[in-house]
């Protein structure tokens, strides 16, 4: 199995992608979704939600550095196939950015997390982790993408948690968003067609419908007409 399609069936298994709306961290895509919060009918929040996620998406909590890391990281994780773009493309970067506003306990690990990802990136290769080759750039994650039994005071640990941390959100940012959702092949909640009960066990309870409710109740060309009742409860259409 290809690593996206584990990573797929890994989130589909999990509550991860239970949670909410995306961020942004530009002006103007800020302004896009701030006025869309406001204006649409389906949004689903009370308007004291609305007022919480306006002031949130009006602030930014990541310097454009931070950003930038957090791109080329998401894009690492769940990089694009010949089909779908990366998490980066999809906006992950976005919704970690709106995650550590709406639950600030993400910040500290978050930012300590990158401050370390560009410590040991230093300290390996002489540069920050943006400006390393992608094949540098995996041989730390490599390093620290998995737990293993040692004692949580060696320099690799921190990086570990983070890792861990930065992963989930990514993936549940790609997952819940449009792209993700295309990706992971949801189709949303979809009418059935009932085309009546079934000829044998109709012959099992000796009934059988009669032509006028087969002609009322199963005619498939008028399953999108409301039903309609007379006053003294016989169905009419």
């Amino acid at each position: 199995m290809k690593r996206r399609e584990s990573l797929k069936y890994i989130v589909l298994g999990s509550a991860a992608v239970t949670v909410p709306l995306q961020g942004c961290n530009n002006d103007t895509e800020t302004e896009k979704l701030v006025e869309a919060s406001k204006n649409l009918p389906a949004y689903g929040r009370t308007e004291a939600e609305k007022k919480h996620d306006e002031q949130l998406l009006e602030k930014q909590f990541f310097n454009e550095h931070e950003l930038d890391t957090l791109g080329v990281l998401c894009a690492l994780i769940l990089p694009a196939n010949e089909e779908y773009g990366s998490a980066t493309d999809a906006g992950s970067v976005d919704f970690i950015e709106f995650m550590v506003k709406d639950y600030p306990p993400f910040q500290t690990p978050l930012r300590g997390g990158l401050m370390w990802l560009d410590h040991e990136a230093n300290s390996r290769f002489d540069k920050d982790f943006n400006s390393l080759k992608e094949n540098d750039q995996k041989s730390i994650l490599e390093d620290i993408a998995f737990e293993v039994e040692e004692d949580e005071s060696t320099h690799l640990a921190q990086g570990r948690k983070f890792f861990a941390l930065v992963r989930n959100l990514t993936l549940t940012g790609y997952f819940t968003s449009e792209m993700g959702i295309k990706d992971i092949g949801y189709k949303g909640n979809r009418p059935n067609v009932w085309d009546g009960v079934p000829q044998d066990v109709l012959d099992q309870h000796g009934v059988e419908y009669e032509p006028e409710w087969l002609e009322k109740c199963i005619d498939q060309s008028k399953r999108m007409i409301q039903a309609q009742w007379d006053e003294n409860g016989n169905l009419i259409t």
